[in-house]
């Protein structure tokens, strides 16, 4: 799933950087196209939600976790969750996924995450 605009109601999940330094990736068309903010590395940030992946594993998983709490308590929106963690983070979908398990219809989980998350039963 190729992300290029947002429909109403609906957000835009990235990977971030602890510092919130949006400069490459889909971070930087969060930054430029759908209001994430300079200086924030997690949560909700204009149309975009950020998760910090770029301070290891735990962090992830822990961010991860807090995001699928946070959509579950606001269904009136839809979550596009990109390949978190796999692009300049350099995490596998098979690594990472898991961190989603349990996400709500309102999540919109890329194929390679719904596959693994299918494949583990």
């Amino acid at each position: 799933m190729h992300i290029d605009s947002l429909a109403p109601h609906e957000v835009f999940v990235f990977g971030s950087n602890s510092a919130g330094a949006h400069g490459g990736g889909a971070a930087k068309f969060a930054l430029d196209r759908f209001g994430a903010v300079w200086g924030q590395a997690e949560g909700l940030q204009g149309e975009s939600y950020g998760i910090d992946t770029m301070s290891g594993l735990g962090v992830f998983e822990e961010q991860a976790g807090r995001f699928v709490a946070f959509a579950a308590e606001h269904p009136e929106l839809r979550f596009l969750v990109t390949e978190v963690g796999c692009g300049i983070a350099g995490y596998r979908p098979a690594q990472v996924a898991g961190f989603f398990a349990g996400a709500g219809e309102n999540v919109v989980l890329p194929a390679s995450f719904a596959q693994e998350l299918s494949d583990r039963g």
